[in-house]
C-alpha cells in the first residue's frame, strides 16, 4: 500500500467526503480491513492512539516553591544572620515562622494537574475491528488511520471515525458537543463548514452508542482526533493566578521594598548616631519582622478554608483553596445550559390537537401537572382529538419511567420520557394502556425515514369474517412534521371527526412552537386490516389521520431564573455558552430574564469562526447567548472576556468544556453530569449542578473577600504601629520599646488568636446587592489604607508612651516592654469587637435599635483564649526568659486596660466614614 502523509491526514474534511474516496485515500479496504503489515507500518509512522498525560512538579520541589515569596526573603536572611551571631533561639523562632508559612502554602496548594491523564483514559477501551478480512478485537491504543472499527450498542468510540455503514445508530456525544440528546448518525457526505455537533456521517473519540449498529473507517488516531485537539488547548490554556493572589504577590512585593528601605536607613542611621552595629542590627530586624505581616498568610488560608466548609454546605465543593474568593469576585459567569440552567428532563408544555391549542403545566418527568385550554383545565372526555395524541405519545413508544428515592427518572430516551410523563399527569396509565392495546410489531426510528411506527390491538376487539372487512387493527406513528404530513391526508377535529388536514395551518402551528424554543414531534395514526400482524414501511406511506403536534423543551429551573436575576442584580453579568442550537438557547434565555431590558443576543460558533478580534469582543460584550460552539471558541470566548478586564467563572460538565475551565479565573463542573475530565480541570464542583448553587457560592466568596478585609484591617495597624515605634526610637536614640521576638509574638500568636474568628463572620445582608468590586481595584483601597494609617497611629501612641512612661517610673526595661506589648493588646481587644458583627450588635442593642445580640461565639473565644495567652506571655517564667518579658499586678493590668479603652472612641471615629460590614 502507498504510504499515507501525517498532514492531509490532519487538514483533510473527512466529513465532506463520499465513503469510496476515504477509503482511497487511506488506502484502505472497506471490506477487508488493512493487512496485518501495514498496521505494523502506520503503528511506527504514527504512534498508538492515546492521549499522553502531563507530569506535575515533585512535592520536594512544591514545597521548596513555598518559600519563593519576596517577604519570606527578609525572614531567611535575618534568621541567618541572627544565627551566625550565636543568637539561635531567636533564628530558630524566626525559621519557624517561615517554616510554618511554607507548610500552609503546600497544604493549600492543589495537586498536580491530571486533567490530561482525565482526557487520556476517558478514550482507551477495547474494540472490534476488521483486519485480514477477519472481525478481531484489540486494545484501541493499537489502532490506526485505515483501520475497519465495527460499533454496537453500548460501545465506546475508539478513535475518530468516517461512517461508512449506519443501521439505526444513535451515538450519545455531550461530553464532547454539548448536545443533551444522542445524536442520530447517517453515512451521507455534509457541507464542510458544518459544525462539529451537525457533522452527523462521523464518530468521534469518547462517545458511546447508545443504540443501533454502524461501521467507521478510523481518520484519527491520539492527538490527532478531536478529544486530542481538546488536550492541545489545555496544554496552551494559562495557568492564571486568582485576582487574590496576584493583588497579594504585588502588595508583598511593595511592602517588601518599603522594608528593606527603612530597614537599611535605621542601621544607618543608628551607626550615625554611634551605636555599635550588632545593635543597629537588631533593630533593622525588629523593624523588618514588626513590618511583616507574619500571621496574614495563616490568617487568609482559614479564612479561605472556613469559606470552603461553607460553600461546601451549599453544594459546591472547592478543589483550589482561593478558589473560594475569586468567584466572589466574578465580573461574568459563563453558564453551561442542560442541566445547570434546565432542569435536564425534557418536558412537554404545549399540545396542538383537534385544532386547537393546549398547555401543560408542571416540569420534567414527574407526573404532576394538568392540560389546560384558554388557561382552564381540561376534561378527556370531552376531546377526543387530545386523547388519541396522548395515546400515540404512550404506545408508540420504547422508553420507561421509573421512581426512586422519590426522584422520577427516564429509561431511554428523553424525548419518549416526555410523552409518558404528559400522559400520566391526566390519569393514562401506560401498563393499562398497553394491556388494552397490545403491541403486535414495530418499526424503529430510522434517520432515513424520520419516523417510528407500532401496531397494536384495539380495545375490545373481536375475531371478524374477513367478509366483514372490518379494520380493527391500529397504527400509530411519530416522527418529523415533514414525514408525518407528507404522508396524511386527514386529521381529527376535537371530537374525534375527521377533516382534510390544513397543512398551512399545521406549519404555523410549528412555527410558532419552534420560535418559543420547543422540540416538535407530529402525531399520526391509521387503522388496517383485521387479519394484519406485522408492519411495512409500505404500510405507512399514505392515508395517515394526522393526530397533533406536541412541542417539548428542557424547561429552566425555577431556582436558577431566581439565581440568576440575584447575580444580575449584584452586577454580574450571566451568559449562556451552549451546544444546543440557537433558538432553544434563546428561548431559553429569555424564559430566565437574560438581558431583560433588550431582546437576548445570540450568536452561534459558525459565526463566531468568521469574526475578528474586535467584532469577537464587541459580541461578548453584547451577546447573552453562545450556541453551537466548538471547544476552542470556548476559549477563545473567555480569553476574550479576560482581555476586557472580567473576572471570568466557566461552568460545564463535558470534555469538550475542560479547555475554558481551566483558562477561566475560576472553572466550575458538574458533580453528577460532568466528566472526570472536566472535573480535574475545574476549581470548584457543583454536586447538585445547579446554577442557584453558583449564586450562592457567590454569595459566600463576597463574605469572605469582606471578611479578608476586615482581617487586613485588624493585622496590618499592629505592624504600622510597631514598626512606627521602633524607627522612631532609633531615630530619637532611645531603646527599643519592642523586640524582634516580642514583635513575632504579636504578629503571629496574637495576631492570629484574634483575627481567625473574623473569618467567621456571617454574610451580611447586603453582600448580593453590592457591585462587584473592580477587578483592578487595588488590596489596600483608599478607604482602608486610611483606616490602617490612623489605627496605626493610635497603636504607636500606646506602645511608645507606654513604654516611655514605665521606663522613666521604674528603670525597668522588661516591665516597660511587657505593659506597651499588654496595652496594646487590650486596645486590640476593643478594636476587634469594633469592626465584628458582635460588637455591631452590641452597639444597635444598647441604641434599641435590635432585640437581639448577634451569636458570635468565634469571636468571644478569640477574646477569652487571647487573654489567656497574654496572661501565659507575662506571667509564666518560662515565657519571661523566653521573650523577656515580666510578670504584672493587678494595678499594672488595670492599667494596660484603661490605656486601651480611647480605642473605642478611635474605632468608632474610623466606623462613621470607613463602615466594617
Amino acid at each position: 500500500m502507498i504510504a499515507i502523509a501525517k498532514e492531509k491526514l490532519l487538514e483533510q474534511q473527512w466529513h465532506h467526503l463520499p465513503a469510496p474516496e476515504i477509503s482511497s485515500e487511506l488506502n484502505s479496504n472497506l471490506e477487508t480491513g488493512l493487512a496485518s503489515a501495514e498496521v505494523a507500518k502506520r503503528q511506527e509512522q504514527f504512534g498508538s492512539n492515546e492521549l499522553k498525560g502531563k507530569a506535575g512538579k515533585s512535592p520536594l520541589v512544591r514545597f521548596l516553591l513555598q518559600f519563593n515569596q519576596p517577604l519570606l526573603y527578609i525572614l531567611l536572611i535575618a534568621g541567618a544572620i541572627k544565627a551566625f551571631l550565636g543568637e539561635w533561639v531567636n533564628a530558630w523562632v524566626i525559621w519557624g515562622v517561615t517554616l510554618i508559612n511554607a507548610i500552609i502554602g503546600f497544604v493549600q496548594e492543589s495537586k498536580a494537574e491530571s486533567a490530561i491523564a482525565a482526557l487520556a483514559s476517558s478514550v482507551k477501551t477495547d474494540t472490534n475491528i476488521i483486519r485480514n478480512s477477519s472481525k478481531v478485537q484489540v486494545p484501541s491504543t493499537e489502532l490506526v488511520p485505515g483501520d475497519i472499527v465495527l460499533l454496537t450498542s453500548g460501545d465506546k468510540v475508539p478513535a475518530d471515525l468516517r461512517l461508512v455503514q449506519a443501521r439505526n445508530l444513535q451515538i450519545n456525544e455531550s461530553a464532547l458537543t454539548g448536545e443533551s440528546v444522542a445524536v442520530e448518525k447517517d453515512t451521507q457526505p455534509i457541507q464542510k463548514d458544518a459544525p462539529l455537533a451537525e457533522r452527523t456521517n462521523m464518530a468521534y473519540a469518547g462517545s458511546f452508542v447508545t443504540s443501533g449498529t454502524g461501521r467507521g473507517i478510523v481518520v484519527a488516531i491520539g492527538e490527532a482526533t478531536e478529544t486530542g485537539r481538546i488536550s492541545q488547548l489545555m496544554d496552551r490554556g494559562t495557568n492564571l493566578t486568582t485576582p487574590l493572589t496576584r493583588k497579594f504577590d504585588k502588595f508583598s512585593r511593595k511592602l517588601l521594598y518599603i522594608i528593606l528601605g527603612i530597614a537599611t536607613l535605621t542601621f544607618v542611621i543608628g551607626l550615625g548616631y554611634g551605636n555599635s552595629w550588632v545593635a543597629m542590627f537588631e533593630a533593622a530586624v525588629a523593624l523588618a519582622v514588626s513590618a511583616i505581616p507574619e500571621g496574614l498568610p495563616a490568617v487568609v488560608t482559614v479564612t479561605l478554608a472556613i469559606g470552603v466548609s461553607r460553600m461546601a454546605r451549599r453544594h459546591a465543593i472547592v478543589r483550589k483553596l482561593p478558589a473560594v474568593e475569586t468567584l466572589g469576585g466574578a465580573t461574568v459567569i459563563c453558564s453551561d445550559k442542560t442541566g445547570t440552567l434546565t432542569e435536564n428532563q425534557m418536558t412537554v408544555q404545549a399540545i396542538y390537537a383537534g385544532g386547537e391549542n393546549y398547555t401543560v403545566s408542571g416540569g420534567g418527568y414527574v407526573p404532576e401537572g394538568e392540560i389546560f385550554l384558554h388557561e382552564k383545565p381540561v376534561n378527556l372526555k370531552d376531546f377526543s382529538g387530545l386523547q388519541e395524541c396522548l395515546k400515540a405519545g404512550i404506545l408508540c413508544n420504547d422508553s420507561r419511567l421509573e421512581t426512586k428515592d422519590g426522584q422520577w427518572s427516564v429509561i431511554g430516551d428523553p424525548t419518549e420520557g416526555a410523552l409518558i410523563a404528559l400522559a400520566k399527569k391526566v390519569g393514562f396509565s401506560e401498563e393499562n394502556v398497553e394491556r388494552e392495546m397490545p403491541r403486535l410489531d414495530v418499526i424503529p426510528f430510522e434517520s432515513e425515514f424520520q419516523y417510528m411506527a407500532t401496531l397494536h390491538k384495539e380495545p375490545g376487539e373481536v375475531a371478524q369474517s374477513k367478509s366483514q372487512n372490518q379494520k380493527s387493527k391500529i397504527v400509530y406513528v411519530k416522527g418529523s412534521v415533514e414525514a408525518i404530513l407528507n404522508r396524511s391526508e386527514q386529521m381529527l377535529d376535537a371530537r374525534g371527526n375527521l377533516t382534510p388536514v390544513d397543512k398551512n395551518a399545521v406549519h404555523q402551528e410549528v412555527d410558532a412552537m419552534a420560535t418559543e424554543g420547543l422540540r416538535v414531534l407530529a402525531f399520526a395514526k391509521k387503522n388496517v386490516d383485521v387479519n394484519q400482524n406485522s408492519l411495512e414501511h409500505t404500510d405507512i406511506e399514505n392515508n395517515l389521520i394526522f393526530i397533533g403536534l406536541q412541542g417539548m423543551i428542557d424547561p429552566p429551573r425555577s431556582e436558577a431564573i431566581k439565581a440568576v436575576q440575584a447575580c444580575q442584580e449584584a452586577g454580574i453579568q450571566v451568559k449562556m455558552i451552549t451546544g444546543d442550537h440557537a433558538v432553544t438557547a434563546q428561548a431559553i434565555a429569555s424564559r430566565m430574564g437574560f438581558n431583560k431590558d433588550r431582546e437576548v443576543l445570540a450568536f452561534t460558533g459558525q459565526e463566531l469562526t468568521q469574526m475578528n478580534e474586535q467584532e469577537l469582543a464587541n459580541a461578548v460584550e453584547d451577546g447573552a447567548v453562545f450556541a453551537r460552539v466548538a471547544p476552542e471558541q470556548k476559549l477563545r470566548l473567555v480569553e476574550a472576556l479576560q482581555s476586557k478586564g472580567e473576572i471570568v467563572a466557566m461552568t460545564g460538565d463535558g470534555v469538550n468544556d475542560a479547555p475554558a475551565l481551566k483558562q477561566a479565573d475560576i472553572g466550575i463542573a458538574m458533580g453528577g453530569a460532568g466528566t472526570e475530565v472536566a472535573k480535574e480541570a475545574a476549581d470548584m464542583i457543583l454536586t447538585d449542578d445547579n446554577f442557584a448553587s453558583i449564586e450562592a457560592a457567590v454569595e459566600e466568596g463576597r463574605t469572605v473577600y469582606r471578611n479578608l478585609m476586615k482581617a487586613i484591617a485588624f493585622i496590618l495597624p499592629v505592624n504600622g504601629g510597631e514598626s512606627m515605634t521602633i524607627l522612631l526610637s532609633v531615630l530619637l536614640a532611645r531603646e527599643l520599646p519592642i523586640l524582634s521576638l516580642q514583635v513575632l509574638w504579636l504578629n503571629m500568636v496574637n495576631s492570629i488568636t484574634m483575627t481567625v474568628p473574623l473569618a467567621f463572620e456571617p454574610p451580611s445582608g447586603r453582600v448580593m446587592q453590592q457591585p462587584p468590586r473592580h477587578p483592578n481595584e487595588p488590596l489596600l483601597s483608599r478607604r482602608l489604607l486610611q483606616r490602617i494609617l490612623v489605627i496605626s497611629a493610635f497603636n504607636w501612641i500606646v506602645i511608645f508612651g507606654v513604654f516611655e512612661w514605665i521606663r522613666q517610673t521604674t528603670g525597668n526595661l522588661a516591665l516597660a516592654r511587657t505593659m506597651a506589648i499588654q496595652a496594646l493588646v487590650a486596645g486590640r481587644i476593643f478594636y476587634l469587637l469594633s469592626i465584628s458583627k458582635l460588637g455591631s450588635s452590641i452597639i444597635e442593642k444598647i441604641s434599641g435599635r435590635i432585640q437581639q445580640i448577634s451569636d458570635a461565639p468565634a469571636i468571644l473565644i478569640g477574646i477569652i483564649c487571647t487573654v489567656i495567652l497574654q496572661i501565659i506571655f507575662s506571667q509564666w517564667s518560662l515565657m519571661n526568659n523566653l521573650f523577656y518579658t515580666a510578670p504584672l499586678n493587678i494595678n499594672q493590668w488595670l492599667i494596660c486596660l484603661l490605656v486601651g479603652l480611647p480605642m473605642i472612641a478611635v474605632a468608632s471615629l474610623v466606623n462613621r466614614f470607613d463602615p466594617p460590614n
